[in-house]
Formats: structure tokens, sequence, C-alpha cells
């Protein structure tokens, strides 16, 4: 290796400081580095040397494979140094580049280069050739800055050496390319210069800036494969340019770049641009929310790098916030692609958790002796508590999907956790959530894999129901305390939910054990009666008790009024309790003057309490109010809880007959708004249990959707919804004003849009679960209503209605033929409404409304009439399948086709003829249809033809193009009729020759002669508009012609190709 640097003119290589690009950025912009070549300069080529040989046939072996590429970068590096540096000693092995100078080899290396930049992204040739350019450059950098002198390697100082020059020389020549014409070269250049960048250290300010210049043209440039080599190398120069911008605040040059790149990540439409941006990107405070935006993007590839390659970079995911953390974990695990949920999954179990447990830290030992890491279980509750379970770990909450993923990627922790008494007694809320989401893994494995695992580590009835009593006596402590005193402080109230936590988590746990030990059973039955009856529990803890206890009770009808009638007693206990509850602060005057009205006894002392009791008779009355609204909203939460779990006849059981007298009417009757309200509920919940109190309670539940507001509007919505689904559809046929309560609520969106959403999702169920039949005289209403809900402008901000619909629309279409039959009927009508809408739109002038045109609305209504994407019962057909789908029958478009035909010939706008005219040429016209009905929709056709019934060209076009596809049909038709007629005939000719042979020629020859005069000409007419278009016609000349070419001449005649389709 050379020492020293050759002192010959030609190949000099004195040092020459310029200000380096990487320590500190201070951007200088020159005129010359705005200035550049609108083409490249092609070297003109020499006569062929030895040196251009050598370098030649090394770029040739680099295209071949990258294995080979360090052995041929360090024998171009010799090269380089032959022609670059004097040799230090006579020994040193020639290479035959010592003649050549450092411009000559520079001259080379760039027209190796440039024969690489017109090579198609496809081939892989280009992408080899590039990684060794800029390996070399990398390489030889590296060499020569080890060969410059100590003293003037400084900071902030880059010193010249060949390589520098080498590089600037060819950054300069390849530069002009960025803005070639062809895309490839574009293409190659960009992904050259991105490659440099991020290959060397550093580079020389002037060049920074011109690659700078030259990148930011190209992230706008037509081509995503140009934007993505662009960002590439500009998300490195960012990188650089916001470590610089805290040491030159004073220059705004390079201050928009990030800006720049994270508006092109939001907004690029390519998935590869905004996937590139996001690896690339500098993690700063800055760019941080708009790199975790991307877990929202459209592009399941791009969700999936978030979670795969950007939150591992990004290190102890405890310095984002709370909210931020839940958002990602629920983003990713309930993902729509299955790799996005599972690299969500990963990052939970296994990035997340080593944070937690500090393993990256604490186990590098274990690591290095190869030991495996132990399970952290203190690391897994800080993980939970980190992910805030108290709030994540409820009923929808994405605690419970997280750790489902977390046992059954963590084997170690599934079987090194344990839950012994300790575990119980000190349970916290991250504890009794690891124990719960345990129990529901070992039980929705399905296979019984891990049942086991519960019976060895998971406690009996028996002990379970003490636990459970124990915690239960504290939340109601709490609870009482928390009353007793007015300003409870903050420690206090995060207690209270904690414990109220815990019991929620182990009443789920109680819902899924074993109840075949008659003891265990009896002690838990007893417990949750008990605690049933405390007034002070929290509405879900109410609500878990109960489907708890219907769990222990029996399934049958007599399990099913024991649990009422426990309940209920529990209802008259909780009534008694909180009714009879003296006055915290007058409690004793509160007894003495209750023993007062009772007892005879005139006591000096009575007179006294009885005026005190008039003098707070006005706050007493008000307090007595509340304490009433609080005891019936309670007693009605648990006669709901209780409603939701029974199934019984409501008129077989006693109790619930009581109930419903005393308890649900009297709270339907009341005054107070939410007294009413929940008896509402319960009184839909007891219709769903009798026939006949659904009936006698229709008129109410309408009036409650008449005059309530939009809350109450909705649950009226879902009782009339649920009851409708439980006894029948007729009550909506013997009701006429209750399908005038669906329309009026598919029609609220400008008022009440949260019920325009409720009600499409219930009429969408209804009709898509057939519980309205098809015989029922309101479904073409509704229908219709759900159509124009769909395209109307007034709904495009109503996601709830969109989304909806977007499902049901084309399922309830491709479930079943009727279905589609009954879309035809009502398509065109649904259009006209539509059309209606539009023009009252365009005359009010809001032109801010997105309307879909009429255009896209006719071909969703005829993709959702499609008979060949109707489902058909063990006729299951994929895209591969084209043969059988041609195969289908298509009445329903030739229906279709018969009502456009019909309303083209009504008294409708020209403009709205404009509209429908194009959809003839859409519909499936199928050879296997009915045949007297396609020859029906074919006269009819022939018919509007003649009388020139749409005016316009492209609808003409379209009457034309449906015209040949019949003509073609009922041609074929006609052939296989008089082939059929031929066969017969021919078959019943020997039998006539064997009673009179005489007779035979003569009558072959009148059969011969009466089919030619029978068969005689077919027409197909394509459309006249007067005497100028005769040659429009194409004529079938039957039985003149063998069969074969006779086919393949209907065939051309008949195509749509040599038709002419214009006026």
């Amino acid at each position: 290796m050379p020492t020293r640097v050759s002192s010959r003119s030609t190949r000099t290589s004195t040092a020459v400081s310029h200000k380096s690009s990487v320590q500190t950025l201070n951007p200088r912009t020159s005129t010359a580095s705005r200035a550049s070549a609108s083409y490249a300069e092609i070297p003109e080529e020499t006569p062929d040397n030895e040196l251009r040989t050598q370098v030649s046939s090394i770029f040739r072996d680099a295209q071949r494979t990258t294995a080979s590429h360090r052995k041929l970068v360090i024998n171009l590096r010799k090269i380089h140094e032959a022609c670059c540096y004097e040799p230090t000693s006579q020994k040193t092995k020639k290479t035959g580049a010592e003649e050549f100078d450092e411009d000559q080899f520079t001259y080379e290396f760039t027209r190796c280069v440039l024969r690489v930049m017109p090579v198609k992204k496809s081939e892989t040739v280009g992408e080899r050739a590039i990684r060794f350019i800029g390996f070399f450059l990398k390489h030889a950098n590296e060499k020569d800055n080890e060969l410059a002198p100590a003293g003037e390697d400084e900071t902030g100082i880059m010193v010249e050496t060949p390589s520098t020059r080498l590089t600037s020389h060819l950054m300069n020549t390849i530069l002009p390319l960025l803005t070639a014409k062809e895309k490839f070269i574009r293409y190659r250049s960009t992904q050259l210069i991105s490659h440099i960048i991020n290959s060397l250290e550093a580079i020389d300010d002037d060049l920074f800036q011109l690659l700078r210049h030259g990148l930011l043209k190209r992230i706008h440039d037509k081509e995503a494969m140009v934007r993505v080599q662009a960002v590439l190398g500009l998300g490195r120069l960012a990188g650089n340019e916001a470590d610089g911008e805290a040491e030159d605040s004073d220059d705004d040059s390079g201050a928009g770049l990030l800006e720049k790149l994270l508006e092109l990540m939001q907004n690029d439409p390519s998935a590869d641009v905004r996937r590139s941006l996001l690896v690339n990107l500098p993690i700063l405070p800055s760019t941080l929310p708009f790199l975790l935006e991307r877990a929202r993007d459209q592009d399941a590839a791009t969700r999936r790098a978030l979670y795969s390659r950007l939150l591992p970079a990004l290190g102890d995911f405890r310095h984002l916030s709370l909210s931020m953390r839940e958002k990602l974990l629920r983003w990713g695990l309930r993902d729509r692609d299955e790799n996005v949920r599972k690299a969500a999954g990963k990052l939970f179990r296994e990035r997340w958790i080593e944070d937690c447990a500090g393993i990256a830290e604490t186990g590098e030992d274990e690591v290095a002796n190869g030991e495996a890491k132990a399970p952290n279980f203190e690391g897994l509750l800080e993980l939970l508590e980190r992910i805030d379970i108290v709030n994540s770990g409820v009923e929808g909450g994405v605690a419970l999907e997280a750790m489902k993923g977390f046992w059954e990627g963590r084997p170690d922790y599934r079987d090194a956790v344990t839950f012994d008494d300790y575990f119980w007694d000190t349970l916290t809320a991250e504890s009794v959530f690891m124990a719960r989401s345990f129990n529901d893994f070992c039980l929705s494995d399905g296979k019984g894999r891990f049942e086991a695992l519960i019976e060895e580590k998971m406690p009996e009835v028996t002990k379970l129901a003490f636990y459970l009593q124990r915690y239960i006596t504290v939340l109601a402590e709490a609870l009482r305390n928390a009353a007793a005193q007015e300003l409870a402080e903050d420690e206090e109230e995060d207690d209270t939910v904690e414990q109220e936590f815990i019991v929620e988590q182990m009443l789920h746990i109680a819902q899924t054990v074993d109840y075949s030990d008659e003891v265990g059973r009896r002690k838990m039955f007893a417990l949750l009666r008990q605690s049933l009856s405390l007034p002070d529990m929290p509405e879900e803890v109410t609500k878990l008790t109960i489907e708890t206890l219907r769990g222990i009770c029996a399934g049958d009808a007599a399990g099913e009024r024991e649990f009422c009638s426990v309940v209920l007693e529990a209802v008259a206990d909780v009534h008694d309790t909180i009714m009879d509850e003296p006055e915290f602060e007058d409690a004793n005057e509160s007894f003495h003057s209750a023993k007062s009205e009772v007892s005879e006894d005139g006591s000096p002392g009575a007179p006294s309490k009885s005026s005190k009791k008039s003098e707070l008779s006005e706050e007493e009355a008000r307090e007595k109010a509340i304490r009433e609204i609080m005891v019936n909203m309670k007693c009605l939460h648990i006669v709901q809880c209780m409603l939701e779990n029974v199934e019984g006849n409501l008129q077989q059981n006693v109790d619930l007959v009581a109930m419903l007298n005393n308890l649900v009417v009297p709270a339907v009757r009341s005054h107070e708004a939410p007294v009413r309200e929940r008896g509402l509920v319960c009184l839909g919940l007891c219709s769903l249990l009798d026939k006949s109190l659904a009936e006698e309670n229709l008129t109410l539940f309408m009036h409650f959707f008449s005059k309530g507001h939009s809350a109450l509007q909705i649950t009226a919505l879902q009782i009339l919804t649920d009851i409708l689904v439980q006894h029948g559809a007729h009550l909506l046929d013997s009701n006429p004003t209750l399908l005038k309560v669906y329309l009026k609520a598919l029609k609220s969106g400008t008022k009440a849009p949260e019920v325009q959403a409720a009600a499409t999702v219930a009429v969408a169920k209804l009709m898509l679960g057939r519980v309205i039949s098809d015989a029922s005289t309101s479904i073409d209403d509704l229908l219709k209503t759900l159509i124009v809900l769909y395209f109307d402008p007034s709904t495009a901000y109503n996601q709830g209605v969109r989304q909806t619909l977007s499902y049901f629309l084309p399922m309830y279409s491709y479930s079943r033929k009727d279905n589609q039959d009954r879309m035809r009927k009502v398509a065109l009508d649904a259009m006209h409404k539509l059309f209606e809408v539009q023009e009252t739109l365009d005359d009010e002038g809001e032109a801010e409304v997105d309307i879909i045109s009429l255009n896209t609305i006719g071909a969703h209504l005829i993709d959702w009439t499609d008979p060949r994407k109707c489902y058909v019962p063990g006729n299951q057909l994929t895209l591969s399948d084209e043969g059988p789908k041609k195969a289908v029958n298509g009445d329903v478009h030739l229906y279709f086709a018969r009502d456009l035909l019909e309303r083209l010939g009504s008294n409708i706008s020209r403009d709205e003829k404009k509209s429908l005219a194009p959809l003839l040429a859409k519909l499936y016209i199928s050879p296997t249809s009915t045949e007297t009905l396609i020859r029906e929709v074919y006269e009819e056709i022939s018919v509007a033809v003649d009388e020139k019934l749409i005016a316009d060209a492209t609808g003409r076009n379209a009457l034309y193009k449906i015209h040949v596809s019949l003509g073609k049909i009922v041609n074929s038709l006609s052939e296989k009729e008089r082939s059929e007629n031929k066969s017969r005939k021919s078959s019943v000719a020997p039998s006539v020759a064997d009673e009179d042979r005489s007779i035979l020629p003569r009558e072959a020859d009148e059969v011969d002669e009466a089919e030619r005069d029978m068969t005689g000409l077919v027409k197909v007419e394509e459309g006249e508009e007067g005497e100028e278009e005769d040659d429009d016609t194409a004529t079938v000349i039957a039985e003149q012609e063998p069969k074969s070419r006779r086919d393949s001449l209907v065939e051309s005649l008949l195509s749509d190709d040599d038709v002419e389709m214009t006026s």
C-alpha cells in the first residue's frame, strides 16, 4: 500500500481543505450550484486501451453476482491507486495501469457508470452494478482517509483526495440525468445518487447543495419508482440537516426539507414512497407524530413496517404517551390485515416486555453465556400498568386481545406462571387481569390443550368464592367510605376504581369455573345472592354477578324460575335497604320521628321534633325524591340484567308477571325521565318474552320514538327491531304506522344523523336476515330508501350509514336471485329520485357537496344485479371459473333491459335519458337465459332501433351493442332449432323408405326445397338512421355453406368490431 503522495503534476494529490457537511451543516448556496445542464455529456469514445479493458472486465464481473463484490472492489482500488499514486517500492506488483493518470481512470470509471443508467428496473444487473459503485466509492474514501496526513485531519475539515474528486466528478456527471426524458434513466440516476449519499460519511458542501436541489425536484416526479429513490437520499440529508439546525439557526435554506418530506409522506399516492419515508426519516420529536400516524395508512405493508421496523427501532416504548401506546396497540391488534396483527402482537410480547423487564440491560451476560432468559413477571405486571389496564382491560378494551397473543406466543411465561395463595391474597389490578387473561386463553383454545393448566394453576370453586367474598367486602367498604366523605381525595377514588376492577375480573373467572362441586356451587350461589342485595354495588359488578348467577342455576325452566325468584328477592332487599336507610346527618331524629308516628304515646318531645320536620320538609322532600329515583334506577338495572338472561315465556313465570306489574309498568308511567327511559328498556325486554304484550305496547314504543330525544329514539328503534326479529315481520304489515317510523328514521339525517345510522343498521338486519319476508308490501319501499341513502350527498358525512350500506347492498343482492330481482325492480325508481336530488342541489348551487354521478350509480346497480355474482347453493364459482359463469341464467338483466326501454320511452327529461341509455351496454346478456324472454326483448330492442328511441350518440351505441349481442343469440337459437328439425326429419326418413321406396327421392327433393324456402335470410338490424345507414345491416346466409364455415361467417358478421356504432 503506498504511503506517500506523488509529486508528479499529473498525479498530484495535494490536500485541499473544504468545509464538511457531516459534522456541522452550514450550507451556502452558490450560483454555480443552481446551474445544471439540461442534458448529459456522454464521453466520446476513445481507442481501447489496457485501463479500459481492466475496468470494463471488473464491471462485467460485478453484474453477475454480489458475492464477488469485495474482491472486485479491492482489485479496482489497486488500479485506482496505480493511476493516482506513485509506487513506494520497486517490488510492488504491477497492475498494468501505472502508465495512466487519475483523469483517465475517472473517464473510464464514469464511462462504465453511464452504461448502467438506461438499464430497466426489472433487470437485476442494474441493482448489482449500483451496489458495486457505492461499495467501491465507500472503500476508496476509507483508504484515502487512512493515507491522509494526520495533521490535516481536523474536525470540520474534509481533505481532498482522489476519491473525493472522483465522487464529485461522477455526481456532477449524473446530476443532469435527473431531468432526462426517459423514466429509467431518471430512475437509475436517482438511485445511484441516493445510494452514494447513504454510503459515504462526508460530502463537500457545494456538492451537497447540488444533490439536495436535484433530489428535491424528483420528489414530484410522475413515476413512483423515481420518487422512492429520491426520498431514500433525502431522508439521509434531512437527518443531517436536523442535526445542524441548532448550530445554524439563521440559515433558512434547509429548514423546509423535513416539512416537505413529511407532507409527502402524508399525501403521496404511492404506498412505496410513504413506506420509504416512514423507514428512512429521522426519528425526532417533531417527526414522531407524523411517523406514528402511518399506523392508519391505507396500505397494509406500510402499517406493518411501522410495527415491525419503526417501533422496535424507536427505543423504550415508555417514552410514548399513555394514549399513544393504547392507540398503537388497538390499531395494530385490530387491523384488518393479518400480517399487521401478527407484527403488533410480536411487538407487544417481545419488544415491550423486554423494555419493562430490563432484559436488554440486565440479560446481556445470560445471553452471552447461552442461557435462556427467565420470565420476569414483575416486568409483565409493569407492562400491564403501562397500558392502563384498568381502562383498557374492560369489555371492548384491547388488553385482553394483547394478552391472548402474549400467552400464545410466550410458552415460557405460560409454563412458569403460578397463582399461589400469596398471589390471591395480594391482588392488584394488573395481577388479577393476568390471571383472568390466562384463564380465558386456556379456555378459548377449543381443543382442550391447556385444560390441564387450568386445573393445575387456577383455584377450585370454594377457594375462589372465599377470595371473591373478601374483595367484595373490601369494595363495599370503600364505596361506603367514599359516599360518607363528600370531598373524596383522588387517591381514594383511584383505590375504589381498582377494587371495582378486581371484583369484575374475579367474576369473569367465576363465570368459567366448573360447578360440579356442590359445596363450592352453594358457597358461590350464596355469596352472589348476598352481594346482589348490596345497594352500593356498581352497575358493571351487578351485571356480572347476575350473569354468573345464571350460569350457576340450571339451564332448564326450573332453573330459570329459581334464577328469577332469587334476583327479584334481591331487588326487594335493595328497595327496602335504601328506603329504610336513615339520613346521615339526622339519623337519630329520623328514627324517633318514625317511632312517634306509630306510637300513641304523647311524649313532650314529639311536638318539637314534628315542628323541626316541618321546617326541613322542603329539603327532605327533595332528598327523598332523589333517593326514590336512585332506588328505582338500581332496581330497574337489576331487572334489566335479569331479563337479558331469561328466555322462557313471561306468562308462565309468576315472578316475572308480578315484577312487570309492580315495577316496570309504574316506571314507564313515571314523570322522571331517567326512570321512564330505563323502564322502557325493561318493558321492551318483557315484550320479547310475550307476543301479546309486544302487540299491546307497539303503539307506546312508536310514541316514544315520535316524542323522545335522539337517544330515546335509538332505544325505541332497537326495541321495535328486536320485537320484529323475535315475533315476525307481520307486525310491520299490520301496522302501517310502524313502516312510517322506519322511513322517518331513515330520512332524519340532517336533524339526527345518529338516529339515521341506527335505523339503517336495523333495517339492514331485518332485510338481510329475511325477517321481512318477500311477500311484505314494505320491503320495496325500504330497499329503495336504502339505495337513495347510499348515494345521497346528504349522507356523505354520516359514515355510519355509508359503512353499513356499503356492506349490506352488495351482500343482500348477491345472496339470492330473488333479492337481485327486487333490486332490479326498485333500481330505476331510486335513480329517478337521485336525479331529482341532484337537480335540486344544482339549482341551489351547493358546490361543496360531493355528488356521485348517475353513471357511477348506474354502474353500481348493474353490478349488484349481475347474475354471474349471485350465490347459488352448491355451485360456488371462483374468479377463474369463466366457463360456468357464462352459463348462468341472465333473465334479471333481460328484465332490466326491458325496464330501461320502458323508462326511456316515458316522458322523462332528456338529461335523465342520457344517463340511463348507456346502462344498456353494461348489461350481461347470457345465451342460457329463457328463450322466449330473449326473443321478446330482442323484438322490443329492434322496435326501439327502428323508432330511433335514443337521440345521443353514446346511448345509440349502447342500444346497438345490446342489439347485436341479442342478435347473435337469436340467430344461434334459430340455427339450433333448424338443426333439430332437420335431424328429426332425417330420423323419420328410413321408416318411410321401408314402406314405399319409390316415394323417397321425390319427398327428399321436396324437403330440401322446402327447407331452402324456409331458411331464407335472417337480418340483424343494428340501427337505421335514414337511408344513409343501409350498410348497417348484417346478413346471415343459412343452409348455403357447410356448418363450420357458416358459424365462422356468422361470428365475423355479427362481431362488435365490424359494426359501425356511430351516427
